[in-house]
């Protein structure tokens, strides 16, 4: 059963948590002196206020249900990507259509933008922009159950309707609060350490800050209209790839390597092993591309941009620094396979992830050798585990429900006269948390020139990526809203 007082009321932290957000981008502002100052202040108030209303007139200790779980996951990161609009639409600098989907295109972490010149926008605005995607990237939902003492069961179940399929390979405490506090911690630590790097090799504090927030996300949002292409420093090029790689590692894999004191605890997971091969095999691919198709890089440039693009493409981070259209086919297209993937199960990125591939290719090599011998029992074990039959059932069905959501996202977007090439790229971009694509959609362009309709189809397509489909199309089911 559903009670809308309890969902309601825990909808109105979470709009709480986004209105005090949103009071630090205030000094930015102040200190710039920029008119959008009232605006965001508004939108901090109403949001802020907002909170505190429905908690108060929705008053209430009950515990909250698997069912209301899925209700307050699904409809949190509606409502938190509608309010955390009010800053961009109260400051007058875009229409709410534009203010959502670049809302909900920070909070996903998928990095699709339709602001065509970032770099003449006031620093309180952009500031938001980067601070939606370091809230959104270890999740609103977790940060919530982090904050909240006392969650329990409850809690256990909010964190199951969030990352659904089980993305945390190990259990880093038999509490599901400290779990995310501690996942959280390690979140904040990483940034901290990528922001230390970034002011070090040169980035002034600002920039500093929106790139930490956008590449410990694995988001994508930059204060440049040319992304990382714009700093010509290597040091910032690698820093950034670092910690875009360590955003598309699981988290528990990084707490637990710093509570061992063990860097050895990487090489135990067999998903982070495939996830390191992948890159190299890549990076590689493209390195020899960009060789052959006479490209003008020395060889440190090469291996720094190849390596560069494979991990910001495959973490659905975004960031560019070329514009990989312009490469050989071989190197485009491997960029083009990776927005099919993802990083590890448990990290920061989006896509399907690593983890899912590697199951399914275990029960494949199972029903293989189950063909050759029909009466053998052959368990699916992966990392020393055995994986049960419904998980595998559910990513499979995760598979097929992302491939018809795609097709069903490009026969609308043709439909609304937007080429071939450019539709698929883009809801694969959108659905998976990419950003960029390739077409109109590519590195070197926006989503600017859409037409509303697509712009809120793209939208969708972004929560439903980043909250791995099942808990948003569940809120779909007649049987769902019955006692």
């Amino acid at each position: 059963m559903i009670r809308p007082a309890v969902v309601i009321n825990n909808l109105g932290f979470l709009v709480l948590i986004v209105g005090l957000a949103m009071l630090t981008c205030l000094p930015w502002s102040i200190a710039y002196k920029e008119p959008v100052t009232k605006g965001i202040l508004i939108a901090a108030v109403i949001s802020i206020g907002s909170g505190l209303g429905l908690k108060y007139f929705f008053n209430t200790r009950a515990p909250i249900n698997l069912k209301e779980s899925f209700a307050l996951v699904g409809l949190g990161w509606i409502i938190v990507s509608i309010f955390g609009s009010f800053p961009f639409l109260f400051s007058g600098y875009l229409s709410f259509t534009d203010a959502f989907f670049e809302t909900v295109s920070g909070f996903s972490t998928t990095g699709a933008t339709v602001i065509e010149d970032v770099e003449v926008w006031p620093k309180g605005l952009m500031f938001w922009r980067c601070l939606t995607q370091w809230l959104g990237g270890m999740g609103i939902i977790i940060l919530f159950i982090a904050l909240i003492a006392g969650m329990g069961v409850k809690g256990n179940q909010l964190f199951v309707a969030e990352l659904p399929g089980g993305s945390i390979q190990d259990k880093i405490s038999p509490r599901i609060r400290e779990t995310a506090q501690k996942l959280w911690k390690t979140y904040i630590v990483l940034s901290l350490a990528c922001l230390i790097l970034l002011l070090a090799f040169g980035m002034n504090l600002f920039d500093a800050l929106c790139h930490t927030f956008t590449t410990l996300s694995t988001g994508g949002f930059s204060t440049r209209n040319t992304s990382i292409a714009y700093y010509s420093n290597p040091l910032i090029h690698w820093t950034i790839l670092i910690f875009m790689f360590l955003g598309g590692t699981s988290f528990s894999l990084h707490y637990l390597a710093f509570k061992n004191r063990n860097l050895l605890t990487y090489g135990k997971s067999p998903e982070f092993k495939l996830y390191v091969g992948i890159v190299l095999v890549a990076s590689l691919i493209v390195v020899i591309g960009l060789s052959y198709s006479g490209s003008l890089l020395n060889w440190e440039e090469k291996i720094r941009t190849a390596i560069f693009q494979v991990v910001s493409i495959i973490t659905t981070t975004g960031f560019v620094v070329d514009n990989y259209q312009t490469w050989s086919p071989t190197a485009a297209g491997i960029i083009f396979l990776l927005m099919f993937s993802g990083g590890c199960m448990g990290s920061t990125s989006g896509n399907i992830k690593i983890g899912r591939y590697l199951i399914l290719i275990h029960r494949s090599v199972n029903e293989l050798k189950r063909m050759i011998h029909p009466k053998a029992v052959l368990p699916l074990r992966l990392g020393g585990r055995v994986i049960n039959e419904d998980r595998v059932s559910h990513i499979a069905q995760l598979f097929f429900i992302f491939l018809m959501l795609a097709a069903v996202g490009i026969m609308v977007l043709t439909m609304l006269g937007i080429d071939l090439s450019t539709s698929l790229t883009a809801v694969v971009a959108c659905l998976g948390n990419v950003g960029p694509g390739f077409g109109l959609v590519g590195p070197d362009s926006n989503y600017s020139f859409m037409p509303d309709a697509a712009k809120y189809l793209l939208s969708i397509l972004m929560l439903i990526g980043r909250l791995e489909v099942f808990p948003l199309l569940l809120l779909l089911l007649p049987e769902y809203w019955k006692q």
